[in-house]
């Protein structure tokens, strides 16, 4: 066929145009490969299948010298030994080209590695370290480069494979690398006899079970929002290119979750929190003091709800209870909000108080702010209880 499109509709079509082609010898050789990888296991776990096609199918090519492509043919030998480190010179002109896809391999390897090893986790009953995995993958990733290598991560097929075989810790990661290494080292000229159509039916089982076709449907199957990220990243890794799926797929799932976060936050008046709250009592008010409390996180998509809920205030009362116990975190917009309806609060003669703020990430952004400050300490309260006799107080020395 000569050189095969990159792009995937067209690739599809120059095979349909080539079908006559096919080398039957190298098609029977992947679907031999297909066949034990998929068999094998039946027979024993000890020994994995894609070695036995490998064995069996280089001794085949070898002795009838079936007409085949092989490591050898296609890459030329493999080298027995290490290169030389090299560090390469970095302009800012390649730091522009290389930064995007730089930044998706590196969220690839990432994600990988980690899904990686939550399925080990799931096979053994383990429970890995997220930092450690990922800082030694950077570490790996950096010396191998030096040494002329490409990124690599954890891999969900040979992980597994190596736990069925009885791998349990570190160790067996090691040696396998080790392995390979001496593979590289020692026995390289008999590993360029390998056919590249065994080493194609072996990927097509790798790539399917890093497919995880029930995970795959069961998103599907759960919410619209997961659905339509997992589609749209599948359709365009497919049709366009794996770098705009994932860039464009991080991108819709980050507007989905702020979405549902909005949708998640609310700000209640008084009636409303009295259908929430069973053991509030509107009645219980003092006249003179009215009462809002805000749910959820009070990020820039959700403040404006908060904003909002201010502006249909009619007749201004003397103090105001914000209750935030139930706010996890706020941004800068949400800070902001809040100094704006300080401010006219202010202007207007109204006392503000805060009730409950629970959250240390909400306490520490409004102190750097000085927003504390500006609303006095004495008006912070760590209960609504506190808040309401706080209220009673300003309301006293108003009357004062």
């Amino acid at each position: 066929m000569g050189t095969v499109p990159a792009d995937f509709i067209s690739k599809w079509l120059a095979y349909g145009q080539h079908l006559p082609s096919v080398n039957l010898y190298a098609a029977g050789i992947g679907v031999f490969t297909l066949l034990v990888a998929f068999l094998w296991p039946k027979i024993t776990h000890k020994v994995p299948g894609s070695l036995i096609a490998i064995i069996v199918t280089t001794f085949a090519v070898s002795f009838f010298h079936l007409p085949v492509e092989t490591i050898g043919s296609r890459f030329g030998a493999i080298p027995s030994s290490l290169p030389m480190p090299v560090i390469p010179a970095v302009s800012f002109t390649t730091l522009q080209q290389l930064i995007r896809p730089a930044i998706t391999i590196a969220l690839l390897g990432s994600i990988e590695s980690l899904l990686s090893a939550v399925v080990a986790d799931g096979m053994i009953g383990g429970n890995h370290r997220s930092n450690t995995e990922l800082i030694a993958q950077g570490l790996a990733n950096i010396c191998s480069s030096i040494f002329g290598g490409i990124p690599a991560t954890g891999a969900i097929a040979r992980t597994a494979t190596n736990i069925k075989n009885g791998g349990r810790t570190p160790i067996a990661g090691i040696i396998h690398a080790l392995i390979l290494l001496l593979i590289m080292l020692f026995v390289g000229k008999w590993a360029a006899l390998i056919p590249m159509a065994t080493l194609g039916g072996i990927l097509i089982v790798v790539a399917w079970n890093m497919s995880e076709l029930d995970n795959f449907i069961s998103v599907l199957k759960g919410s619209k929002s997961d659905a339509a990220v997992l589609l749209t990243t599948f359709g365009l890794t497919v049709l366009v290119d794996l770098t705009v799926a994932i860039e464009i797929g991080m991108i819709l799932a980050a507007f989905l979750f702020m979405r549902k976060m909005m949708q998640a936050s609310s700000v209640q008046g008084v009636s409303q929190i009295n259908q929430a709250d069973e053991m509030f009592n509107p009645a219980e008010l003092p006249e003179g003091v009215d009462v809002f409390e805000i749910n959820g996180p009070m990020f820039f998509g959700a403040a404006y709800k908060f904003k909002d809920a201010m502006k249909v205030i009619e007749n201004p009362a003397r103090v105001l209870i914000i209750r935030m116990r139930n706010v996890p975190v706020i941004d800068a917009t949400g800070i902001r909000v809040l100094i704006e309806v300080h401010k006219e609060m202010k202007r207007q003669g109204t006392k503000l108080v805060l009730a409950e703020v629970n959250s240390l990430q909400v306490m520490g952004e409004l102190k750097k702010v000085r927003l504390l400050f500006q609303i006095g300490k004495g008006n912070i309260r760590d209960t609504f209880e506190n808040a309401l006799k706080r209220a009673n107080y300003l309301l006293d020395t108003d009357h004062g």
